[in-house]
């Protein structure tokens, strides 16, 4: 069963708020998906257990315990998680001031900012310790270096490469091979990736296997049958890209 929820579409500070930062929290019992939509306040989303995933325009943005998602007030979004996953949101009043950019961005869910945001959720914390503990948390908002993120390209030439990788990251196929079922140069790939992407075929597709890759960990399927499943021929070349998308081993994500 899969649950749809139908939010409305919000300008940027259209609502007052009282809060500076306020949290939610909600564990989905079924595979639920949000319908496009904005909020008038910032908002930080990252998840307590399992993965879910944000899209922006052409972006599809997957979400974690160690890896969240700044999305600012008034972007349009749609979003969705599967059944089981603790998601979080944080919500932050428009016009509150942190490093972040005024664009989605990964935010790296650090020990510190965890701690940070769970003392907001104490029922009984004292107005001043609010406030201080607001201000460290605005003041420890950093974009990640890394974020998994897959660019979808959007043109008629580059669909059907979006449309079967992203059924199948297992899909072997090389550029040289998606050129001539196509009927073009590799070249030719190579600049619509380029230009679509900002980035190569070769690390579209790993980031593609990546987020297929988290999606299954969170869901407890063991790490060799993950490799298999996104394109590896070994659980240690697996592992070795993994590690360099997402900063850790599958067996630690899997784990959390």
């Amino acid at each position: 069963m899969r649950v749809t929820r139908d939010l409305p579409t919000l300008a940027a500070g259209e609502v007052d708020v009282p809060f500076v930062i306020q949290g939610y929290e909600e564990v989905v019992d079924a595979d639920t998906a949000w319908n496009e939509h904005s909020h008038p306040w910032h908002e930080l989303l990252w998840n307590e257990h399992g993965t879910s995933t944000a899209v922006v325009g052409s972006q599809v943005w997957c979400i974690t315990p160690t890896l969240g998602l700044w999305m600012p007030a008034g972007q349009l979004h749609s979003a969705s998680a599967v059944a089981g996953t603790s998601y979080r949101a944080h919500f932050f009043r428009h016009g509150t001031v942190s490093a972040l950019p005024d664009v989605p961005v990964a935010v790296e869910i650090t020990p510190l900012l965890r701690l940070l945001l769970e003392r907001l959720e104490e029922p009984d914390l004292p107005q001043r310790s609010r406030a201080v503990t607001e201000t460290m948390v605005l003041d420890v908002l950093r974009p990640s270096p890394r974020a998994l993120l897959v660019q979808l390209p959007t043109s008629t030439l580059l669909r059907p490469i979006v449309d079967v990788v992203r059924a199948d990251p297992s899909d072997q196929r090389t550029l040289a091979g998606w050129a001539s079922a196509l009927g073009c140069s590799a070249r030719t790939l190579t600049r619509a990736f380029r230009a679509e992407t900002g980035t190569s075929f070769a690390r579209w597709v790993a980031s593609v296997r990546a987020q297929h890759a988290v999606q299954l960990l969170a869901l407890g399927c063991e790490v060799d049958v993950v490799a298999d499943a996104v394109g590896y021929r070994s659980a240690s070349a697996f592992g070795a890209a993994f590690r360099r998308t997402t900063g850790m081993t599958p067996g630690r994500f899997r784990a959390r």
